[in-house]
């Protein structure tokens, strides 16, 4: 298994503990001009929850693959949060906001696959 593959199944760890929702797994490797190889989008349901995914995220790639993202944008305001894994990007957003951004509809014709929720 590559390290980005090993890195994606750990961030969707970090997701699931707190219970964030509607994972998709974008795989970009196969795209010219991507600037990752995966995405890893996501959903919380208010700003609380969508900082704690992000916190979790971190802390999951740093125990299990002494991994820190490389930046993080958008804590504050907590609509979407971004962090940037260099070959994996988690884009962590409130339902309303990952709706307007549509990024699982702008990147179609990479392979993608669903995570179905824990409940």
């Amino acid at each position: 298994m590559t390290q980005a593959k090993q890195l994606v199944e750990t961030i969707v760890k970090g997701i699931q503990e707190k219970k964030g929702s509607r994972i998709t797994v974008v795989d970009l490797s196969k795209i010219d001009g991507a600037i990752a190889n995966y995405f890893v989008i996501c959903q919380g349901s208010s700003p609380t929850q969508v900082e704690a995914i992000a916190e979790s995220v971190g802390e999951f790639a740093l125990k299990e693959l002494h991994e820190k993202p490389m930046n993080v944008i958008g804590l504050g305001a907590a609509q979407w949060v971004a962090m940037d894994f260099s070959d994996v990007i988690v884009h962590i957003f409130l339902p309303e906001t990952r709706e307007f951004y549509n990024l699982d509809g702008l990147w179609e014709d990479a392979d993608s696959e669903q995570i179905p929720d824990l409940d």
